[in-house]
């Protein structure tokens, strides 16, 4: 099955915390939003990873990177007021917008996601 991952869970898995497992089983299935490619690289780089290493990382996984267009931009704007009381940043709503345009689920370990009713299905993988 084919799903979109956030970069929590992306995260969890390249760092081997819980749930990293989970994402192992769907990573050659898997579609990430360019922004949440850049989110996962900074991470690792905040955590004093070279950012060329960083970006090997990703790469070596052969994700499905999908660009950032101007309609998902949109959406994604459009999507903040309903998920404004969560706290959700930029990221988690590329992440959330990807999965609505592809009409995929999506795997996070993000738990203030749970509940939303936004037309796409949510996986907590922890």
């Amino acid at each position: 099955m084919r799903v979109v991952l956030d970069s929590s869970a992306l995260i969890a898995f390249v760092e081997r915390e819980p749930g990293g497992e989970v994402v192992a089983r769907h990573l050659a299935q898997s579609a990430l939003s360019s922004v949440n490619y850049s989110e996962t690289i900074a991470r690792l780089v905040a955590k004093g990873t070279p950012v060329d290493r960083a970006a090997r990382i990703v790469e070596v996984l052969d994700l499905d990177i999908v660009d950032f267009d101007a309609k998902q931009a949109l959406e994604t704007a459009a999507m903040l007021p309903r998920t404004k009381d969560r706290g959700l940043s930029l990221g988690d709503r590329a992440c959330l917008t990807l999965g609505l345009k592809l009409n995929l689920s999506v795997l996070t370990a993000d738990r203030a996601w749970a509940g939303l009713l936004l037309g796409v299905k949510i996986d907590l993988i922890r």
